[in-house]
């Protein structure tokens, strides 16, 4: 199978090889995955040859280094908020839908266990992974759980991202450190500006996708966007 889908738009990016590239490609399609996921060919991964594609070891690292520039954008969302919690990114127009979609069902309510994290990010605007771990008192792995969740919950997108310069001759192998903050903070939502009800927001965002990958079914849409 072609890494690339028939796409409607034929001035839609079609091979993501650059920074830019990937930042284009997000724009058209709206909101995609990173990652493989149950659409054949709706991944930035897939979107990206072999030789793009990132292998810390032999220095080549792509999109993985890429999704820097495009989170400095200004305009992309990133976090882990498709099919249950995997990386994605969104234009603004498509992530505001998500966020009307998700905080409106139940199962995406907040967690009185992942509470003081939100309201320290709340607090403070923006924060590191490391700083949350410090002000939570939890362990790497309890942590990204968390940011998980408040992820998948449009709670938190990655704000920003820092280069980690790591050994001797302070080498960058694609380590990077996160910082978290609120996608109404991020985007200046006014939330409570009248909108779209959360079924026009799921169907428009059903439809956006669909103009990139026709022949998605609305099992694999509703795994994808929860």
């Amino acid at each position: 199978m072609s890494i690339f889908l028939k796409q409607t738009d034929p001035d839609a990016p079609r091979r993501v090889d650059s920074p830019e590239a990937l930042i284009a490609t997000i724009k058209a399609c709206g909101i995609i995955p990173f990652f493989e996921n149950p659409i054949a060919g709706y991944s930035i991964e897939e979107m990206t040859p072999r030789e793009y594609w990132f292998n810390g070891e032999e220095g080549t690292l792509g999109p993985w280094d890429w999704k820097i520039d495009a989170v400095q954008t200004g305009e992309v969302a990133y976090g882990k908020f498709l099919c249950g919690g995997k990386a994605a990114f969104a234009t603004q127009e498509c992530y505001r839908d998500l966020l009307n979609w998700r905080r409106a069902q139940p199962r995406y309510t907040l967690k009185e266990g992942d509470r003081k994290a939100y309201e320290a990010i709340c607090n403070a605007g923006s924060l590191t992974t490391r700083e949350l771990r410090r002000i939570c008192g939890l362990k790497k792995g309890a942590m990204d759980a968390i940011v998980t969740r408040l992820e998948q919950q449009t709670r938190l997108v990655i704000g920003d991202f820092e280069r980690v310069y790591k050994g001797q001759f302070l080498e960058y192998s694609g380590w990077q450190l996160a910082s978290l903050c609120r996608p109404e903070d991020l985007f200046e939502y006014d939330l409570d500006a009248p909108f779209h009800s959360p079924e026009d927001s799921y169907a428009r965002l059903a439809a956006r996708i669909r103009q990139t990958a026709p022949d998605a079914t609305d099992a694999q849409l509703k795994k994808l966007l929860g």
